[in-house]
């Protein structure tokens, strides 16, 4: 049976994991690391969320996507989830409507693939509508997700049901809560977009639209969101339009989602961008668009040109993939080195190593291989086992890498701990030198608007200077691409604007397009406007 979308009705326990015998993994000294002493893991070493293994990635938080005119919309909703994956995977859920069915839900741990695509579940969401997401926690339960938190949200209003899914981090989201709980509001979750939920159910709006309009209007930060009542699918951006969303066709039917990749995979013609600032709300008549915010310079995540969005993506009307390797090119330019190979860490470094090879002239090759079967598994770790972390996930090419001065392209340097792991891998293989370079600026300050970030004092760039960092990572060059030559990738040719910056770049600049309020409360000390 399908849960039925009660706003009342929460499930507080996941499911309960049970771990197969590991000692054959004891037994196996050639799985364990040969050179250097264990380090303390993660409290799974197996098992890993995103695409690093001690959280030295950022994270998006969230996929969302939604489909509206369609038979058995969410069997395409479920597919528009695979795609956006790499967005978020703690979670997924999704929300349908049929006229006669009404509402049903199904929220479940873990991947698309192993959940929603069981013909029997899906046949619990029938309807021509529907909406879904997929998550990784910035805000709501750290650790262990709660089911109370996996969204799409659902309320019961006068005039009908609606289902919201979020893309993006509420600033002032305590604020807003305590206020609303002083006032009477009875919270369910953790997560910071069910304040949008309650702020609806106290709006005088007429139609949920109108609710929608009027709580976003009182929320701040970043958000792109889908939502659905019984007959309509809306989508809006934040007035800054700092997280994305797209707009696609579906034969007679229409989709809104996190990335055009997604629409790919469904067949759905890429139409545009919803615009910062902009709520579009979709029914059988078409596509009505107004702009219920004030106009603001838009400030589009740097990020999701960087690493975020997958490669096929398009983003502002540019290729993912083309940016990220006209990045490698800049980094070449501005960072030059003598060496004898390039070679991405994978994935997320290969377009960018590409470009650096075809700038340089210098001969690409996969020095380093990634498992490609490397998902989740439920082996208990033990202490034999701590240190295997990115072995797990990576394994040094040695007939390639002995010998040679290498040039390893990666996307960032969070924490350093995965960089330094590879670097120790790639000299254990025999390389005479190792070279990183970076594509993208020194990660030096957290985001609040979507993405999981260490706090500042644990990011290796608010630390550190690029030299201090190399000595730290004991390579024989660090070289991280400059501010400018980052903006110069993404199409500005003049680079960065000093006085009004084209995009959100905080993580790397310090200044902040929304004032983070929450966090302000708790003692974080923006950047000094004349630092």
């Amino acid at each position: 049976m399908a849960e039925k979308c009660d706003p009342l009705v929460t499930a507080a326990k996941g499911p309960t994991k049970t771990y197969p015998d590991t000692q054959w993994i004891r037994s196996c000294p050639a799985l364990l690391p040969a050179k250097h002493p264990p380090q303390m893991p993660p409290a799974h070493p197996f098992d890993y969320v995103g695409s690093d293994v001690d959280g030295d990635k950022l994270h998006e938080e969230c996929g969302i996507f939604g489909v509206v005119g369609v038979s058995d919309a969410a069997n395409f909703v479920a597919l528009g989830l695979h795609a956006l994956q790499h967005r978020g995977q703690e979670a997924g859920g999704i929300v349908s409507h049929h006229p006669e069915q009404g509402f049903n839900s199904v929220r479940r741990f873990g991947y698309v693939r192993d959940n929603f695509t069981s013909p029997k579940v899906m046949e619990t969401l029938p309807g021509p509508l529907a909406i879904g997401h997929v998550r990784y926690s910035t805000s709501g339960s750290k650790g262990q997700t709660a089911m109370r938190d996996v969204q799409p949200f659902f309320g019961e209003f006068s005039m009908g049901g609606a289902a919201i899914a979020h893309n993006g981090n509420i600033t002032n989201a305590n604020t807003l809560r305590r206020e609303l709980i002083e006032r009477g509001s009875i919270f369910q979750s953790s997560s910071d977009s069910e304040c949008i939920i309650h702020l609806m159910a106290r709006s005088m709006g007429r139609g949920i639209p109108d609710r929608m309009e009027e709580a976003l209007r009182k929320v701040e930060g970043a958000f792109s969101v889908v939502a659905m009542t019984r007959t309509k699918l809306i989508g809006v951006r934040d007035p800054l339009g700092v997280r994305p969303l797209v707009l696609g066709k579906i034969g007679d039917g229409w989709a809104l989602s996190s990335e055009t990749c997604a629409l790919d995979i469904i067949g759905a013609e890429f139409v545009r961008e919803i615009k910062p600032g902009e709520m579009v709300v979709i029914n059988d008549k078409g596509v009505q668009s107004h702009f219920p915010f004030r106009p603001q310079p838009s400030k589009f995540c740097i990020f999701e040109h960087v690493y975020f969005s997958r490669p096929d993506s398009i983003l502002g009307g540019r290729s993912v993939y083309e940016t990220r390797e006209a990045i490698g090119r800049e980094l070449a330019k501005e960072s030059p080195v003598d060496a004898d190979l390039v070679c991405p860490v994978p994935d997320s470094g290969t377009p960018a190593a590409i470009g650096f090879s075809l700038e340089s002239g210098i001969p690409y090759a996969m020095g380093i291989i990634r498992n490609q079967y490397m998902g989740r598994t439920f082996i208990e770790p033990t202490e034999q086992i701590r240190n295997m972390g990115v072995r797990l996930k990576l394994n040094v090419n040695r007939a390639l890498i002995r010998g040679k001065r290498v040039i390893l392209v990666d996307d960032s340097v969070v924490r350093g701990t995965t960089s330094r792991k590879i670097k120790e891998m790639v000299l254990d293989a025999g390389a005479a030198e190792v070279h990183f370079r970076i594509a993208s600026p020194p990660t030096a300050w957290p985001c609040f608007y979507g993405v999981d970030t260490p706090q500042r004092e644990k990011l290796l760039a608010a630390t550190m200077s690029e030299e201090e960092m190399r000595d730290h990572l004991s390579v024989d060059s660090l070289k991280f691409i400059s501010l400018d030559g980052l903006y110069r990738a993404v199409g500005e040719a003049g680079g960065r604007n000093a006085k009004c910056p084209q995009y959100c770049d905080a993580c790397f600049s310090g200044e902040y397009p929304v004032v983070p309020a929450d966090m302000m409360d708790q003692g974080f000390e923006m950047k000094p406007a004349a630092e």
